[in-house]
């Protein structure tokens, strides 16, 4: 490895100046850059946009892209090492580099000239030598990019989000706590569930009962015994009647894990077809997620719809048959080599059925888990819905575009210049039996089977909602009584109600309003848990005094408040005794919990909890009682002198570049600082912390824009660290400081100001 140096790091951001000549442009593109970096591209034809765009997200973003195009496709450890292999092997038994050759085949001839022109920018860039600092830690140079890995980059960003985990989880914990329990293990749902559609209902869940879960409970036991996945989005809009303006207004922010360099880059495209400003996810042409086209602007959040089905296969000699309706039928089998940096490959092999392949769990043996997911199992054509949605004009024909969409399931919420609003479930879900929901299905009954999809007609939605308002917060979009079985995980409803509640609240709406939302920290599970709390009866002095404080604490997660640590300590310490009571804690060490990225019972446990507390049911406690564990966590935590310190000082973000793990030496190079943040992941200000581990923000908003439709320069964005990617650019973590303090910076939209205000300017010519 080689070692390097801050001159390393700005030898290596290229020249943004001048004129570059690229081989395929029709014209000229003018690239302007304004003062945090962001790039403004204007083209006369379509074609040379997307080459002018695959440009310059290389020139920002070639290492992020070219590890996104690794993860997907399995080659990941070429790069990073053993550390790798687990992903990879996953990536390989779905067949990433195959479902994206076949999906690109079924484009339509306009999207693969999209990508192409693309691929066409991207390997111009590449052809200049000048790369990231990454390759030089590495020893390595880019391949060239092709049309269909864009394909790759977009699967794997949402990649098995959702149901697949939560299953896995439940039946890990099927084999610690028994049929009788399993149904309790599901996300809280605030007392009742908030739905999105129609906004502001409310509705009672369905509880899979034992009898229900007689097939999926015989199906995991067939496993044998065991050996002894955060993130979120909010999103809303308001109606011309609700604003100050007249005029729609539409906010919100996506959820991840804070990842360098950041999912989403500002950009902003232009030529005489459209003029579209958003995110745009690097290494894919076009605004999948968030953007306006001076006609309708988009928003999503995740929608949590069950795209995903895990089934429990027979097998026989050897795994070369599969038992299905009473037959014995052939596997499918291939074998996979995997490159290691520094290290031996790794051969997999991969075993399929009709319904996937097999990634838990050892057909030889008899029995194992495949897993089909709508993202791989058919013919995907999400891609083909960009070019309609960047000429959309209006919420309807916006929502028309989204027609095939099912690389991910989301919330897409819309608003546009007529003054109309809506909500669309934008995903492919499959007909099959409600169960399915739960865990694990026998896949030799045929009863389980996926019979089609939901016709996207029939997919919920919703446009000029009765009240005019609309929020989606990763709660559960329609209730579980709804015709068409579409979800059953989905996060608790605190952040939508409190959203909702903000909302109510104001009489004529304006955008600082909607950026004053962005920043509510108060939890309202916290206020719940707050109550137990205060009636408990510690034994030692210091839980006397932890009780007093957080009795004491106003429920808003603020940077400054010592109380807010405290409740938190606290939490954590109630759900590690529900993990040791209960047993759980043992299912960490199930197979079932290791499929990369892998399943945590406390991180799982964490979101049951507040609703075993409101319905004070013990049956997991081996005997105790709720007011024994309350007692016990605060004398724990009062044991320590954590306690002490603000919320924000403790909950400090650390930002970490992939490469820093593994080259240690250079991560004071890699890693920008982290600021004080406040919220939680109960609150709109969603910075959660991971139950497993610290208690500093491990997931937040990686991103954040407001707009008042039609008045769209006076719109504002912002990304958790900057627009570059490169570590010794200006711009690569000039936006960490504004984030933290929910700042937004302008949204550049009308070319004469962008001319005006540009900082850099570069030709690209033909």
């Amino acid at each position: 490895m080689a070692s390097i140096t801050m001159a390393d790091l700005r030898a290596a951001v290229p020249d943004m100046t001048g004129e570059v000549a690229i081989k395929g442009l029709a014209g000229n593109v003018e690239v302007m850059r304004d003062a945090w970096g962001v790039p403004h591209i204007r083209a006369r034809g379509a074609d040379d946009v997307f080459i002018a765009l695959g440009f310059v997200h290389a020139q920002d973003r070639l290492w992020q892209m070219d590890a996104t195009r690794r993860r997907g496709l399995g080659r990941w450890a070429e790069w990073v090492g053993p550390s790798g292999v687990a992903a990879d092997r996953l990536a390989r038994q779905l067949d990433g580099e195959g479902a994206a050759k076949r999906d690109y085949d079924a484009l339509p001839a306009e999207t693969r000239g999209m990508l192409e022109a693309y691929a066409t920018g991207v390997n111009a860039f590449i052809a200049r030598g000048v790369f990231p600092i990454e390759y030089k830690l590495l020893d390595q140079v880019p391949e060239p990019w092709r049309p269909h890995n864009a394909i790759v980059a977009m699967r794997q960003r949402g990649f098995l989000m959702g149901s697949v985990w939560f299953k896995l989880w439940r039946a890990a914990a099927l084999r610690t706590i028994g049929p009788d329990q399993i149904s309790k293990l599901r996300y809280d749902d605030g007392g009742r569930e908030l739905l999105c559609i129609p906004p502001g209902a409310e509705a009672q869940r369905w509880i899979a009962t034992l009898q229900d879960l007689a097939p999926a409970i015989e199906a995991v036991a067939a496993l044998g015994s065991a050996d002894s996945t955060g993130g979120g989005s909010n999103n809303w809009a308001l109606a011309p009647s609700r604003t100050a303006a007249g005029r729609p207004l539409l906010a919100g922010d996506p959820h991840r894990q804070f990842e360098l360099p950041s999912m989403y880059a500002q950009t902003h495209i232009a030529c005489d077809a459209f003029d579209a400003l958003g995110f745009t996810v690097p290494g894919v042409p076009g605004f999948p997620h968030f953007g306006h086209n001076g006609h309708v602007a988009w928003c999503v959040t995740h929608a949590f719809a069950d795209i995903h089905d895990l089934f429990v296969e027979r097998f026989q000699d050897n795994a070369q048959r599969y038992e299905f309706k009473g037959e014995w039928r052939a596997t499918t089998r291939r074998r996979e080599a995997i490159a290691v940096r520094g290290g031996a490959a790794v051969t997999v092999d991969v075993i399929s059925t009709h319904h996937g392949p097999v990634i838990a769990g050892n057909a030889a043996t008899g029995a194992a888990l495949s897993l089909r997911s709508v993202q791989y199992a058919e013919t995907d054509r999400s891609l083909a819905c960009l070019l309609p949605m960047i000429r959309a004009k209006d919420v309807d024909s916006f929502f028309d575009a989204a027609r095939g969409w099912g690389l991910i399931d989301h919330n897409v919420v819309a608003a546009d210049i007529t003054g109309r609003i809506g909500h669309l479930v934008r995903a492919i879900v499959p007909v099959r039996p409600r169960i399915n929901g739960w865990l694990p299905v026998p896949g030799w009954t045929g009863a389980h089977e996926w019979q089609g999809n939901v016709p996207f007609e029939r997919m919920p939605r919703i446009v000029d909602p009765k009240g005019g308002a609309i929020v989606t917060a990763n709660n559960r979009f329609v209730a579980d009584d709804h015709p068409d079985y579409l979800v059953t995980d989905c996060h608790p409803p605190y952040r939508a109600r409190r959203i909702m509640d903000r909302l109510n609240a104001l009489p004529a709406a304006s955008l600082p309003d909607m950026l004053s939302i962005h920043l509510d920290d108060l939890s309202l599970p916290g206020l719940e848990i707050r109550d137990r709390i205060s009636a408990a009866l510690p034994k030692t002095p210091t839980g006397i005094a932890l009780r007093d404080q957080i009795a004491a604490w106003d429920g808003h997660m603020a940077p400054r408040s010592v109380a807010a640590a405290c409740y938190i300590d606290v939490r954590r310490a109630l759900t590690r005794l529900l993990a040791e009571r209960s047993g759980l804690s043992r299912a960490s060490a199930d197979p079932l919990t290791k499929v990369p990225p892998g399943v945590v019972p406390l991180i799982q446990l964490w979101w049951t909890l507040p609703a075993l507390l409101r319905a004070d049911d013990t049956a997991l406690l081996s005997g105790a009682t709720w007011p024994d564990l309350m007692a016990a966590a605060l004398d724990e935590v009062g044991a320590t002198d954590t306690p002490t310190a603000e919320w924000g000082k403790r909950h400090r973000p650390k930002f970490s570049h992939p490469l820093s793990p593994i080259f240690p030496e250079a991560a004071a190079l890699l890693d920008p600082s982290g600021v004080d943040v406040g919220g939680d992941g109960d609150t709109v200000w969603a910075n959660g912390t991971l139950a497993s581990a610290g208690v500093d923000a491990a997931y937040g908003a990686i991103a954040r824009y407001a707009y008042d439709v039609g008045a769209w320069d006076t719109g504002s964005w912002l990304v958790f660290h900057g627009a570059s990617g490169h570590p010794g650019s200006p711009h690569y973590a000039d936006q960490v400081p504004l984030w933290g303090k929910g700042a937004l910076i302008p949204a550049l939209y009308a070319w004469p100001r962008i001319e005006k205000l540009a900082k850099v300017k570069q030709r690209l010519t033909p």
